[in-house]
């Protein structure tokens, strides 16, 4: 029996969630709205940034997805140096050692949660590149989907409850 539920509503889709239960992820939904969004673009007015990608020079979209993986690799490497800084902060603060500067502590806290939201950031403008790069392309998320399971043998599979295994139609090798 559900006592309490919290309705959460993502674009036009609800899910009904039971009070203290974990939400299930919405990467799924999440990604094809966007990919929808970014297919709509195609007759978007010249100022439309999808568009230029979706239409300009394959270079320019390719060299997006290139710059915004580096800086997502580069902002991993800056979370876990704040890792490092909070860590020995904190470190020095158990030790309670009298010149412990409380505030440094709480500084590189915040830098870590900074730093989080930077990486987060950072990797939604490669997810963002590569699906404008994919549908410039004309491979679509059920495609891409059927890639990455086609990567993974049956034992793999059987082990994920839920995991979608598409049709063989669905994967195009170039082939």
């Amino acid at each position: 029996m559900i006592s309490t539920a919290c309705l959460i509503r993502m674009t036009s889709k609800c899910f009904n969630i039971t009070e203290g239960a974990s939400p299930q992820t919405q990467i799924g939904d999440a990604l094809s709205c966007l990919a929808q969004t970014i297919a709509a673009r195609r007759g978007a007015d010249e100022k439309s940034y999808t568009l230029r990608l979706l239409h300009g020079e394959v270079d320019a979209v390719g060299k997006k997805v290139v710059e915004e993986a580096f800086e997502t690799a580069m902002a991993a490497k800056d979370l876990e140096n704040a890792q490092d800084s909070a860590g020995a902060s904190r470190d020095a603060a158990n030790a309670t050692e009298p010149d412990v500067d409380i505030e440094a502590h709480s500084s590189a806290a915040n830098d870590v949660d900074a730093q989080r939201d930077h990486l987060r950031y950072e990797a939604a403008d490669v997810v963002y590149h590569l699906l404008v790069l994919l549908e410039r392309e004309g491979i679509t998320l059920d495609e891409l989907a059927a890639e990455l399971n086609a990567r993974m043998d049956d034992e793999a599979l059987s082990k994920r409850s839920g995991i979608a295994v598409l049709n063989p139609e669905h994967l195009n090798r170039g082939k």
